[in-house]
């Protein structure tokens, strides 16, 4: 007898869940590391940008290139700061991913769960009903020695 478990075609359905779970929480991490990365060359040039303008300072700068470069690097904060909002948001939307994709694996498991020990059952109650048989079989074969 073949076996057939009730709740499959849910746990289809949970499993695609949990892909599709998977994807978005692979495509929020993508998104993370690509604003991190930004953020992390706006820092790397800000820092070279200040190391230049302390080295023009000791050679000796002209007052209006020193105004140029602190207006430039005051824009930059303000871009940095932008990225830096951004990067806390693609976290947060990382981890809600991440949260919703450790749900789904947790769903997934239970129907498996459930699906096993449904298995296990149906295999005992195989083998109960074949000792029957097997029982009935003896006791029909028993008496037909018996009539003879």
């Amino acid at each position: 007898m073949n076996y057939n478990y009730r709740f499959e075609k849910i746990l289809i359905v949970k499993d695609q869940e949990k892909t599709e779970s998977e994807l978005a929480f692979k495509e929020s991490v993508h998104v993370f590391e690509e604003i991190a990365t930004k953020l992390y060359g706006l820092l790397k040039k800000k820092e070279g940008l200040i190391v230049y303008q302390q080295e023009r300072l000791k050679e000796g700068s002209s007052i209006d290139e020193i105004n140029h470069y602190s207006k430039f690097i005051d824009s930059m904060e303000k871009t940095i700061e932008d990225a830096q909002q951004k990067v806390v948001q693609a976290r947060a939307k990382m981890n809600w991913h991440e949260q919703k994709l450790l749900e789904k694996n947790l769903e997934v498991r239970k129907y498996e769960k459930m699906r096993e020990n449904d298995f296990e059952r149906f295999k005992e109650d195989q083998l109960r009903i074949e000792a029957m048989q097997l029982d009935e079989l003896s006791t029909i074969a028993f008496f037909k020695k018996e009539i003879r």
